[in-house]
């Protein structure tokens, strides 16, 4: 005889959610696709980093009856995740390499028992012949993948193991939920077809926005003052400084320590027990700055990273999107600076065009380069160029540096007519550098053997100096006016979006800001007022004892955004507190009083558990009232009667169902004969008020 499936949750959804993890309401785009994970239908969500993936496989895992088994792509992220569901009260476990053997014994005793309800276990995990027999012994009910987009051979993740999960849904014959951050067209349908065998999965395609995160970009003017400056405005915050180079993470870490900063380099030429000891500090300690290339990518599931910076440009809009997404994730605000100039420019272009990639994928790639220039020179509101990328309208956000400082343009019709007019009149065959000798009449061997001396063009731009025509050169590609050519070495062709200025039939201004040099940044946001600020910070005190004390991350006991709630609204007793976004009913039992204590300078009143865990809803007020009215009934109305007592399980029981009739009240577990008779009429009463 089978053992039985792992129960299900049988509360709504909406119920799990405020009771588990302590939320008060889905956010936006969350509840559908709950709700299509629960009814066991296939599905495909794309989400914006920090938009709650988890959420949307890990309630469902409860409310489904059966083993939830979820496929992640690095250790850190799945251990990460384990010990926050375990936090919260969750039977959670992992299968990975950095496991010890107890860890390994525990996982397979509980899923022996069928006691596991999400299982966490990576892709090279599904080689092993005994994985897929394991999954069917353990009643896997359920496929979530994590990080869907490592299924594509072209993209920036691609992990060939991800091939195997079509296969496994196959064989387990059980839905499967694919969720990821970054997905165009393109992506979406290889996701399709290798997850879904091409069939059709309940597509989830929720807006790209984030909100809460600012943008800001500068061009590169002695990047490493930049950058210092940057976080010495961000001080005792965690954040990531992405560099182009190993070398650069570490200069620039060393850099960062100088000045006082809790600082490392990460990398992909470091040992592993060095890059795993970087990233079990980053998620421990509040204020630590990790310098890292993309090698510290996909395995970040620290949600308050206040701040993300590039000191070199990212190599797409898709990769620059995605890193700054790090940040910010608990929903709180987060900062971000994107630094950028040519040497970056020259060595992304290089890359695309010595990949071995197919010549189709060379000039998506470029055009993806451009897109992410063109939002690095953007002459309006950032985010709306960022969302226009990806498909989503918005307005002018008001949190990017062009929103706060308007970008300073000037008329550039004639500069951009002179430089399309040397590419036309050079056969579309050369790269900036030797248009911009062209137009600056510098006789150059290559210009004068090739005749280019005696076109009208030459020396027709001697107006601007060469960092000029760089920049000019620059936004025109991310205007898309040019576009370098794989097939010619880099060479710019002239697009059909460029052909009615060089007509004379529009014009265009581009940033002159940004050609000079000449840049304004905003003031970094703070956290909170000043006021609040003294609390929030002896409330991450509290958080980072009792995280230490508990080997666990700081995140994991509560995250900034649920710490600047507590500071700004100042919680007076424990149902306040439960009314706290992120505080759940394990948490408030076991950190409520802590914190409470903190803000309020007093220790609060117990309370039965029963009556905690009322905390927060109606049935709460409820109960009190209907405790005080029994107290006062415990010897009848005069008070010569037998004692009578109604327990705190047989109350709770009471304010939650909220009985209308003696007859609702007499099956509540508690309520005799004798109890109805002496507590009815006064409890009836009271409720019906």
């Amino acid at each position: 005889m089978s053992s039985p499936l792992p129960v299900a949750d049988t509360q709504p959804p909406d119920a799990v959610l405020s009771r588990v993890f302590g939320f008060p309401a889905f956010r936006p785009g969350q509840a559908e696709i709950v709700e299509a994970v629960i009814a066991g239908q296939d599905t495909l969500a794309i989400m914006p980093t920090g938009g709650g993936k988890s959420l949307c496989f890990q309630l469902p895992a409860l409310c489904r009856e059966g083993l939830t088994v979820v496929i992640s792509p690095l250790i850190a992220l799945m251990r990460d995740q384990v010990r926050a569901l375990q936090e919260l009260g969750v039977a959670a476990g992992a299968l990975t390499s950095g496991n010890t053997e107890a860890e390994t014994d525990a996982v397979y005793q509980a899923l022996s028992r069928n006691e596991l309800k999400l299982l966490y276990i990576a892709p090279e995990r599904l080689a092993s012949g005994g994985t897929i027999d394991m999954l069917r012994r353990a009643r896997c009910g359920l496929i979530a993948v994590d990080e869907a987009h490592c299924v594509s051979q072209w993209g920036h993740d691609f992990r060939p193991d991800y091939l195997r999960l079509g296969d496994l849904r196959r064989t387990l014959n059980v839905p499967l939920a694919a969720f990821t951050a970054t997905a165009d067209a393109e992506t979406r349908a290889e996701i399709i077809k290798r997850l879904f065998d091409g069939g059709a999965p309940k597509i989830f395609l929720r807006g790209f926005d984030r909100p809460n995160i600012r943008l800001n970009f500068a061009v590169k003017n002695k990047p490493r003052d930049q950058i210092l400056a940057y976080a010495r405005a961000q001080k005792g915050q965690s954040g990531i400084v992405y560099c182009g180079t190993r070398a650069r993470t570490e200069s620039l870490a060393q850099g960062l320590r100088d000045a006082g900063h809790n600082a490392r380099a990460y990398h992909g030429g470091m040992e592993a027990h060095a890059r795993r000891m970087v990233e079990d500090l980053f998620q421990r300690e509040d204020d630590l700055i990790v310098v890292a290339t993309v090698a510290f990518g996909m395995g970040v599931d620290k949600p308050d990273i206040r701040w993300v910076a590039h000191a070199d440009l990212p190599k797409s809009i898709e990769a620059y999107y995605q890193e700054i997404g790090r940040a910010g994730r608990d929903g709180a605000p987060a900062d971000t600076l994107t630094l950028f100039g040519p040497d970056d420019i020259r060595l992304r272009r290089s890359q695309i065009d010595e990949s071995p990639a197919p010549l189709e994928r060379k000039q998506a790639d470029h055009a993806r380069l451009n897109a992410l220039l063109g939002l690095a020179d953007a002459t309006g509101c950032r985010r709306q160029v960022l969302l226009s990328y990806f498909g989503d309208a918005s307005e002018p956000c008001g949190n990017c540096d062009l929103c706060a400082i308007p970008a300073k343009l000037f008329n550039a019709t004639t500069p951009v007519r002179k430089a399309l007019s040397a590419i036309l009149r050079t056969g579309e065959n050369f790269g900036a550098g030797h248009l911009i000798d062209i137009l600056l009449g510098n006789s150059t061997p290559k210009v004068v053997q090739r005749g280019h001396d005696a076109l009208p063009t030459f020396a027709a731009g001697k107006d601007l100096s060469r960092a000029k025509w760089q920049v000019v050169f620059r936004q025109m590609m991310g205007r898309d006016l040019v576009r370098p050519d794989p097939e010619r070495h880099g060479a710019l062709r002239m697009t059909e979006t460029a052909r009615p200025i060089l007509r004379g039939e529009a014009e265009i201004h581009l940033r002159e800001d940004t050609v000079t040099g000449a840049q304004d940044r905003p003031a970094v946001k703070s956290l909170v007022s000043d006021e609040d600020a003294p609390l929030l910070s002896a409330l991450k005190a509290k958080r980072r004892a009792l995280a230490e004390e508990a080997r666990v991350p700081a995140y994991v006991i509560f995250t900034d955004r649920t710490l600047i709630e507590m500071a700004e609204t100042r919680p007076a007793n424990m149902d306040e507190m439960a009314r706290i976004s992120g505080v759940g009913a394990t948490k408030l039992d076991r950190y409520g009083a802590g914190f409470l204590e903190i803000i309020t300078g007093a220790t609060p009143a117990p309370q039965h558990p029963q009556r905690r865990k009322l905390a927060g809803r109606e049935a709460g007020d409820l109960y009190d009232a209907l405790f005080i009215l029994a107290r006062d009934l415990e010897r009848g109305p005069d008070g010569t009667d037998k004692l009578l007592t109604l327990s705190p399980a047989t109350l709770r029981a009471i304010a939650t169902a909220q009985p209308r009739t003696e007859a609702e009240l007499a099956r509540i577990k508690g309520m005799d004969p004798a109890r109805v008779a002496r507590f009815g009429p006064a409890l009836l009463e009271k409720l019906a008020t």
